[in-house]
Formats: C-alpha cells, structure tokens, sequence
C-alpha cells in the first residue's frame, strides 16, 4: 500500500501535539479530559467500588458462616445487603465497562480521543461523587434497605420511611443519567472516528461490543430511569402508581426494572466477551475464529436480552401462555453466547502449538469454565417448573454469581494484566499473577458451588440469620471459607498493582505481539499519525505499521488547526470526510458534573432551595462549556495527507453533533415507550378505576385540540427556518422572532395541556389514572424545559454572530429535539385523550 504521508515529517511537529494534548497538572488534573487520564480515573473508581462492596460481602458471609449468627443485627445487614447489589450492579459493573470503552476505543480505532471527551469528563465525575456520597449512606444509618431492586410496596413511604429509599431512587436515577451520557459518547465514536479504511467489516470485536452496549443502555436504562422517578415521586407526592388500592400496581415496577435488569447482565456480559475476542486470538496466535459469526451471534444476544425480563417474574402470577414465551426466550438466548463459547475454543485449538499460558490467559480460562456452569444454571431455572422450586432460594445467588462474576470479574482481571503496558511502565508480575488466579478461582468456586446445594436444600436468599437446626451451617461455612480465600486473591494482586503500577507507556510497545491498533506507538495524543486499514490485525498484516505511524506517514501526522483534533468518518465505509476540532481541558464540564450530583442528592434530604441552586449552577456551567464547542468553519479545508484535504467543520447529517441528538432521541423515545407501557398496564390491571369508567371524565376535547395546533404551528416555524436558515439568520430580529415563536407556541401547548386537566378537577392523588395523566405532563415539562434553554441559547449565539446558514450546529440540535417533542406530545394528546374515549 502506499503511504499517504511518504515525504519526511518536521521535527516540530511532534513537540507541537505534546503541547497541545498535554495533561493538566496539580489540582487542575480534574480539569484534565484526555481519555486515557479519564479512563484510567473511572477504572479506578469503579474498582474500588467493587472492593467496598466485597468488603460487605466478606462481612455478610461471616454473619452466614453459622445458624443464629449476631454478628451484625437485622437492620444493618439490610443495608449492607442492598448497597453491595446496588453498588456491584450500578456503581461497578456498568461504569468499568464504560471505563475500559473510553480508555481502549480510541486505541483501537487510531483515533485522537473520542468526539465528546468533555461529555465523558462530566459524566465520570458526576458518577465519582454521587456514588461516593451514596455508598457513605451505610456509614450514617442512611443506606436504604430494599434490595438492589427495590421491589414497592416494600419500598413506599408506608413501610420505609425516612431518607433511605431516596438515597437509591434519585442516587441510582443520577448515576444512570451518567451512564446514558458515556453510552452517547460511545456509540458516536464508534461509528465516526474509526480510521480511514476501517469499515464496520473490519471493525474490533471490542468496538463492537461496545457499540451493541451503549446501544442496549439507550433502550434498557430508560425504563428503570422512569421506574425510579414514578417510585419518588409517589414518596414524595402521594401519587399512586404502585398502590393496588387506588389502581396502581406493584408488579409495574417489576416489569420495568427487569426491563433493564435482565438486559443489564448482557450489557455487562457483552464487552467482557469482547475482551476475550480480543485476548485469545493474541495469546493463540492465530486470527478469531468465525468473526463474523460471532458478530451476529453480539447482536442476537443484544436482541433476545429485550425478550427476557419476564424470566424474573415466573412467580408472580403471570398468564400460562406469557410464561411459555419467555421460558423459550430464556433458553433461546444460550445459543448466540454458546456460538461464542464455541468461537474462543475453535481459536485456542487453532493456535494450541503457540498458545501462551499468561496470567490473562489463565483468567480467561478461568472464565469459560465458570461461565458455562453458570450457562448451565440459566438455562435451568429458564424451565419453569425448576424455576418455581428454587425461586428466592440460594440457588439463584450462586446462579447470577457464576454468570455475573465468572463473565464479567475474570475477563476484567485478564483486561488488566493483558492492557497494563499501555498505561504502566512496569507490567504486573507474571509469578504473583499466578497466585492471584488460583486463589480468585479456588476462593470463587468454593463460595458459591455449595450455594446450589444450600439451595436446593431450602434456604432462602436475603435473609440475616437462620436456625442452626437447618442443617445449612457446614456448606454456609465452606462459602464463608471460600470468600476469604478469594478476598486474599484480591489482596495480592493489590499489593501486586500498588508496587509496579506507574502511570506512562511501557517498555516494549507490543509484548504480547497482538495484531491490533491499540499497540500502535502511543503517548499523550495518542497516535502520531492516523493509519489507513485494510484487515482486522493490520499489525501482523504489515509488520511496518507501527514506524510508519510513528514517522508520521499517514494521516493527520500533526495539528492543523492548534486544536485537538481527529479524523471523522463515514459510518459503514469509514471513508473520511472531515477534521473534528475537540475541546481541550477545561473546569465547567468538572463544575457542572459537581452540581449536577450536589442537585440530586440534596434533594434527597429535601434541601430544596439549596438544591435549586446547585442546579441552576450546574445548568449555567453547561451552557459555559457549550458556548465553545461549536469553533466554526474559519479553518477551512486542510491537508491531513499528501493531496488529501477535508473541512473542519460540518453540519446536518455528517455532523457528529448530530448523530449526538439522534441517539439522545432515542433515549428520549425508549423513556417514553416505558410510560406508554405503564399506562397501559395499569389500564389493563385496574380497569375500573380507569376514565372514562370510573371518575372524573376526560376533559373536553378543546383543550388537546388546541394544544395539537400549537404544537404543529411551532414545528411549522421551525421547518420553514430550516428551509431559509440563510435568510433568517442574516436578520437578527427575524431569528429571533422565529426562535421566540416556536418557544411561545410550545409553552402554550404545555399550558392547554395542564389547563385541561385542572379544569375537569382530575387529581394525580385520587387514582393510578390521574397519576399517569399527570406524569405524561412532567414527561413534557422536561424536554419543555430542555427547549427553552436550547431555544434562548440558540439565540445568543446567533445574536454574538455564531450562528447562520453554514455554522448551524446549535440550531439543528434545537430543531430536531423541537420536532421530536412535537411527535412525542402528539402520541401523548392522543393516548391521554383519545384512548379513554376509543375503549369507553
């Protein structure tokens, strides 16, 4: 192949990305937005979450280990059993995914960093200090004591007063709003900054797994995101979504949360698999078996996950013929992960004359073997009958243990050991890495392969203490035994991890000799030049790549415009078609990220005014950071090869932006998707309080009517701007009137709205009707209140002259939220007005 960059480099050039992508330091590294400093953060973060909660754990167990056991009392083993759910679930297992994507995608794709490195800054930091503060709550008496799943009526105000439940419904609701804005920032980079010749094709399993990840959050976080709002707010305000006697339903919430729950074990699983994919075919020596196999394999696993919930829910009562349909799904969903299984095998023997035994080889051999047992177990309680006799018994914890655990703890632990010379300068001894996995693996297996046994002797899971007549108490102390031996696994690797970790690049570039981007020569601004790919392991394809890349004979080789910078790309060819100027560090995205997470929690101790400040601030630092992300087309067109040249800014469809606000549409659309959902459910559960049965009437159809054509008028405006941008935006006040207009019309359609409901007396205390009414106008009042602030700041950035007919960036993000909320509110006149009407 031809190098795009033959001719020598400047000697400048390099010192010039150095200065450019330095890191900051002192106090202001929290400024710092660089994804290998940030990823590198949200890893460590979310690893010390996970030996916080094993610490629970290891108390817990030793509570277990004997029958009438005192060593902590009821109340307190609640909490710990709660938090350390919550926090393997939610503070651990989700974030370090999200962490090993923003510190190895861009290594793999080539690419500078991803395209919003200060949404990803904010999103870490909102994540550290919410869930710091939460997990403290076990510290003050104020951890909520409902399980990680928090099932009502357990959790209302009647049975759990107090602070407790809040800490988790608006903690946990925040972390996934966290969670959301890294999933963003994942499925853009993954689809528009792989580098030139990197069709989706020729893709990282990694990448994939990553982008069938974030793309799963969009649509399984909504659900528990409205679940958590409809729980507080029935806490709070008395509305009565999940209580039976006025309507609502307790079994709503299970619906919603295992929604995302069930999901949420293949969100975890699915990038761990791609870590494997990536590992074996290095440690083999040999190309994956069946690549694209196992990319189909990914996204049936992605899809069948949706059709699970239920699999949670066999007891609850639910129709024979329901229960058939998700027992077959259940079982369904082991063949895409047993293509894989099969896929990693077929590799090993491939390669098996070359195969090296590393420590991360010996993690993901420790992985097969402990996850297909836990396979195995799936696909057991997945049958019904089985189901019935071990549902809530210890079976099931030493089930989602082996899955949770043996396909997510093992892959990470051989991710770390394989990955480290990328970020340390010392690798991890090979010798005590041995120790660490044969002590995790015989500590693992010896905690919970008893627990089946105790299980299918009867013992029930969630409990604090059980008579020592049970005849429980010896496997008990062979698990307790066996957390032991697996927390001093972890130690090891601790005091392993604290003597040779030291931030910096490697001795050698590629030790172990894998085939993929990511061991390209790096530093600060990751690699010097961009390359052009043509296979899925260019390294071992062209042995040259890696000086080639160094010498700057490829793309992008500097910094053309003094911004960070990288190259953005079509989404299935990867053909390049722009250069996308990125922010460099700065202290909003950290400010506003603070608080965004002092908003919430303050709310949970009903620090009202407070909290309204916090959140105006943190609102007003956003609006900081955005101001300066839009740098314009002043740049023009630049060379980032010999005769190749690209702009520096676009708008419309190739925007990244805008692919950015589809995907938060998305989001937007799967969160309402869960309240139609609920609506109906509860139409169908509680007919009898429903309107126009039961009582008040629906109100006259003059006020949906009219709040229709507001709503149509104001995306009208907006169209007709959209087609003449250039002639609006070259008057200030007809721009102005415009934005003014649409605004105008949609307050007022919000208005009519909420005037409706007043008017007809309808009450969101009276009935799980009047409850749902009324949480399909919150619905609207917050992408109203998204709009006003787009709107009013679309506004002063045409009015400073940063916006027209070519730098429109802002604007079209206005006007595709504007349109989606238009088609959502429509939906919603029609379900709230017409519905009730159609079945009365």
């Amino acid at each position: 192949m031809e190098l795009p960059n033959p001719d020598p480099r400047p000697e400048g050039e390099v010192r010039e990305l150095e200065r450019i992508w330095a890191t900051p330091r002192g106090w202001r590294l929290v400024t710092a937005v660089n994804n290998t400093v940030i990823g590198l953060l949200y890893l460590g973060v979310a690893f010390l979450f996970f030996l916080m909660a094993g610490l629970l754990a290891v108390v817990m167990r030793t509570q277990l280990a004997l029958g009438d056991n005192r060593l902590v009392d009821q109340d307190l083993y609640n909490q710990m059993f709660t938090v350390h759910g919550t926090t393997m679930m939610f503070l651990f297992a989700v974030p370090a995914v999200e962490a090993l994507g923003v510190m190895l995608l861009p290594q793999m794709l080539a690419a500078r960093d991803l395209p919003f490195p200060r949404l990803s800054a904010f999103a870490i930091w909102a994540y550290v200090v919410g869930g710091l503060v939460f997990f403290s709550t076990i510290f003050y008496d104020l951890a909520p004591k409902g399980g990680w799943f928090m099932y009502p009526p357990l959790t209302l105000m009647e049975y759990s007063p107090g602070d407790n439940a809040d800490f988790w419904l608006l903690g946990i609701g925040f972390i996934e709003i966290s969670a959301i804005a890294g999933a963003v920032e994942i499925v853009v980079g993954a689809l528009r900054t792989r580098p030139p010749g990197m069709s989706l094709a020729k893709m990282p399993i990694f990448a994939w797994t990553m982008l069938i990840f974030a793309s799963m959050i969009m649509f399984a976080f909504p659900a528990v995101i409205l679940a958590t709002m409809m729980l507080e707010i029935e806490r709070a305000f008395g509305w009565p979504f999940f209580t039976a006697a006025l309507g609502g339903d307790p079994l709503l919430w299970q619906h919603l949360f295992w929604f995302f729950g069930h999901p949420e074990v293949y969100i975890i699983f699915l990038p761990a698999a791609g870590l494997v994919s990536m590992m074996v075919p290095t440690m083999a020596r040999t190309p994956l078996v069946g690549y694209h196999l196992i990319v189909v394999a990914l996204i049936g696993t992605g899809f069948f996950s949706f059709g699970l919930w239920v699999h949670h829910m066999f007891t609850t009562g639910i129709p024979a013929l329901s229960l058939a349909f998700f027992s077959a799904a259940s079982m369904a969903v082991a063949v895409p992960s047993g293509i894989q299984v099969f896929s990693w095998i077929a590799t090993i023997a491939a390669g098996r004359e070359r195969f090296r035994i590393t420590t991360a080889s010996l993690f993901i051999l420790g992985f097969l073997f402990i996850f297909t047992l836990g396979g195995l177990t799936g696909v057991m309680v997945a049958m019904v009958p089985f189901d019935h006799q071990v549902h809530d018994t210890y079976f099931v914890v030493a089930h989602f243990h082996y899955v949770l655990i043996g396909g997510f703890v093992f892959p990470l632990f051989a991710a770390i050991y394989y990955w480290m010379p990328l970020f340390s300068r010392r690798m991890l001894s090979e010798r005590l890495g041995r120790w660490v996995f044969w002590l995790i693996f015989i500590g693992f297996n010896v905690t919970f392969l008893p627990m089946h046994l105790t299980g299918l002797r009867g013992m029930p899971r969630r409990v604090w203490t059980y008579p020592g007549e049970m005849g429980w108490d010896t496997l008990n102390l062979i698990s307790t035994v066996g957390t032991y031996v697996l927390a001093v696994g972890v130690l090891v690797f601790l005091v392993d991890l604290a003597a040779k970790f030291r931030l910096g690049n490697g001795p050698q570039e590629n030790p172990w000799g894998a085939g993929t981007l990511e061991w390209l020569p790096n530093d600060v601004y990751s690699t010097r030049s961009i390359p052009h790919i043509t296979s899925r392991e260019p390294l071992w394809d062209r042995p040259s790549l890696p000086q080639e890349v160094r010498d700057g004979h490829h793309y992008l080789p500097n910094a053309p415009t003094g911004w960070r910078e990288t190259i953005v790309t079509s989404p299935i060819h990867a053909r390049p078609q722009y250069v996308i100027q990125m922010p460099g560090p700065g202290w909003p995205p950290f400010l506003a990220a603070v608080f965004t997470a002092a908003f919430f929690l303050l709310l949970t101790v009903k620090m009202v005014m407070i909290a309204t400040v916090c959140g105006v601030l943190a609102i007003a630092f956003i609006l900081v950071w955005a101001w300066g992300l839009d740098p314009g087309p002043s740049k023009g067109m630049i060379e980032i090869a010999k005769g190749v040249r690209l702009p520096t800014y676009m708008s419309g469809p190739t925007s990244h932006s805008w692919w950015a606000m589809v995907v938060l549409m998305f989001v937007a659309a799967s969160l309402y998707l869960a309240y139609v959902f609920s609506y109906l459910f509860l139409w169908v559960v509680s007919p009898e309080v429903w309107a126009p049965i039961g009582s008040p009437e629906p109100p006259p159809l003059g006020w949906p009517l009219g709040s229709a054509a507001l709503l149509l008028a104001g995306s009208g405006i907006l169209w007709l701007v959209s087609r003449r941008l250039g002639v609006f935006s070259a008057s200030r006040v007809a721009m102005s009137v415009a934005l003014l207009l649409s605004l105008a019309c949609l307050t007022g359609a919000f208005a009519l709205e909420l005037r409706g409901h007043l008017a007809t007396g309808l009450s969101p205390e009276g009935n799980a009707y009047g409850a749902m009414v009324y949480l399909g106008a919150v619905l609207f009042a917050q992408l109203v209140f998204a709009l006003v602030i787009m709107g009013l700041f679309a506004m002063a950035r045409h009015m400073a002259g940063k916006l027209d007919a070519v730098r429109r960036v802002t604007y079209d993000s206005y006007a595709l939220l504007y349109h989606y909320t238009v088609a959502q509110s429509l939906l919603g006149l029609g379900l709230i007005h017409g519905f009730p009407r159609l079945i009365g």
